[in-house]
């Protein structure tokens, strides 16, 4: 997969951007791009919000990092490599601005 095709897989900003690929044949041969997973990178944190029950992680990006499709910005503030990691969470880490 060249470059200009993995950018357009991906909306801009979002965590697997520039990621990079790698190819996987499957059992009957077929060969397939896979996308690297980026590991959670913790920074400063502003603080912590308190989840209020049902409240989902976009809303609360929506909210502190004005951008829903942030939501990964508050795994990698907690050091959750996906987001269903944080579904038992009372407190949400949220990244200090500018991450």
């Amino acid at each position: 997969m060249t470059e200009t095709q993995q950018a357009r897989m991906f909306f801009p900003g979002s965590r697997y951007e520039r990621m990079g690929t790698y190819t996987l044949t499957m059992a009957d041969g077929t060969i397939v791009a896979a996308t690297r997973l980026p590991l959670p990178a913790p920074g400063p944190r502003r603080g912590f919000h308190r989840r209020h029950e049902g409240q989902r992680l976009d809303l609360i990006a929506a909210h502190f990092l004005a951008d829903p499709t942030a939501f990964w910005q508050l795994c990698d503030a907690a050091g959750a490599l996906v987001p269903d990691a944080l579904a038992v969470r009372a407190l949400i880490a949220v990244p200090a601005a500018g991450r």
